[in-house]
């Protein structure tokens, strides 16, 4: 593969014999696997993501276009809380990609394992932090994730976190053009600063389906009714600002739960999305529910972008962090400026030694050692990964139901 940034080793699939079924996805169906010719007892199987190309023929471009970029993607990361991409291995019918398995599932599995559903302060500390530094190596690398969410957040057999699936994941173009001078905006005074991008037919359409009682403009709603927003689009701002330089996407992607208010209003929106997540996962694991859930995708959205997020109680340290990465005017969100930095410094993360966080032995949660050496009979039954991805194409029987991954639903219009 052209574009991977290293050269990872083949996949030997005829030797690669599937232990169980991870999670299967539109774009494809991730696989335990172990080798029979290097590991024969299965004492390290590692997870496999194979993309069937002739499932779906009028999506085979997106779906080999996705799944490249992704691989791509995986080979240039050498980070703690990322994974990294074993191998990589291609036929005329599917492309698989191998990364380390993580035992201890994800991070929704783990909350719903407590007694209440939601993680005490000092949990959430600790698990905020470790995500924090992996999309701050991210955005350093050009990339805005786009699909943070709990599902998408695995536990290392270590007990530290690390992010999974980089499909919806984009890298920002710098803008060019640009001289040495400093940049700056004041958001207090924003007069001279350039109007918000002109919003595409489709996604006037669309808001019009959200709000179809008011004029659909480019502006944030608080508590008090409407406010001007400062700036829709990123406009020239300090050069500590990693946004400030890159490209706006327009594309339409994400979780819809997790879907920032300017992915939404169509403005284009770049690394500031991300932070914007953070704070709704943050809010899910403090309370058990996401802020702006609705009955519907429509409400859901109306709800993103009129509603303010509500809180119990005093207002502490984490409240203040939520409500601060969950501004609906991604100009004003903590972390706009200066990404991660920002963050960091919030009070709730006073303290912490951000350079320790790998060397903490005893994260909150560790999972169960498995017992991975294979039975003979299931060694027997192990079937190789091309004969599972054919069993697929198989009609769904009609008791199928969704399976609780799938109770999220996936926004993408892309234009990717």
């Amino acid at each position: 593969m052209d574009n991977l940034k290293s050269h990872p080793p083949p996949l030997a699939l005829d030797n690669l014999r599937v232990i169980k079924v991870l999670g299967k996805g539109a774009m494809g169906t991730v696989f335990l696997v172990y080798d029979t010719s290097h590991d024969p007892s299965a004492l390290s199987p590692f997870a496999v993501k194979a993309v069937d190309k002739s499932i779906f023929p009028s999506s085979k471009p997106d779906a080999d276009r996705r799944a490249r970029w992704e691989a791509s993607v995986l080979s240039s990361f050498r980070h703690p809380f990322l994974p990294t991409l074993l191998g990589f291995s291609e036929t005329s019918d599917i492309l698989c990609y191998a990364v380390p398995y993580c035992p201890g599932g994800d991070l929704n599995v783990l909350r719903y394992s407590q007694s209440d559903h939601v993680f005490p302060h000092s949990v959430i500390r600790f698990y905020l932090a470790e995500i924090v530094l992996a999309l701050e190596h991210l955005h350093s690398l050009g990339i805005a994730y786009r699909d943070l969410k709990p599902e998408n957040i695995l536990i290392q057999q270590s007990g530290h976190v690390t992010l999974t699936d980089f499909d919806l994941s984009r890298s920002l173009t710098p803008k060019k053009n640009l001289n040495s001078l400093e940049f700056y905006s004041d958001p207090e005074n924003d007069d001279n600063l350039p109007p918000p991008p002109t919003q595409s037919k489709r996604f006037k359409q669309f808001a019009k389906l959200i709000l179809p009682k008011r004029k659909y403009t480019s502006a944030t709603i608080t508590r008090n009714g409407p406010r001007k927003v400062k700036s829709a689009r990123v406009s020239p701002v300090s050069r500590r600002n990693p946004g400030s330089f890159y490209e706006l996407s327009n594309s339409f992607v994400g979780t819809e739960e997790y879907v920032a208010p300017e992915i939404v209003r169509g403005e284009g929106h770049e690394f500031s999305v991300d932070w914007w997540a953070l704070g709704v996962l943050c809010y899910e694991m403090l309370y058990g529910a996401t802020p702006f859930k609705g009955k519907n995708r429509k409400e859901t959205f109306r709800r993103i972008l009129m509603m303010e997020p509500e809180f119990i109680g005093k207002k502490n340290a984490l409240t203040d962090l939520i409500g601060k990465l969950l501004d609906k005017d991604p100009t004003r969100r903590l972390g706009y400026r200066r990404d991660a930095s920002e963050i960091k410094e919030h009070e709730f993360f006073q303290g912490l030694r951000w350079d320790l966080l790998t060397e903490i032995v005893r994260p909150p949660f560790l999972p169960l050692k498995e017992v991975t050496e294979l039975t003979e009979e299931v060694k027997k039954c192990g079937i190789k990964i091309t004969e599972y991805v054919q069993k697929l194409k198989a009609p769904p029987s009609p008791l199928w139901s969704p399976s609780h991954d799938e109770w999220r639903r996936n926004v993408s219009f892309t234009e990717f």
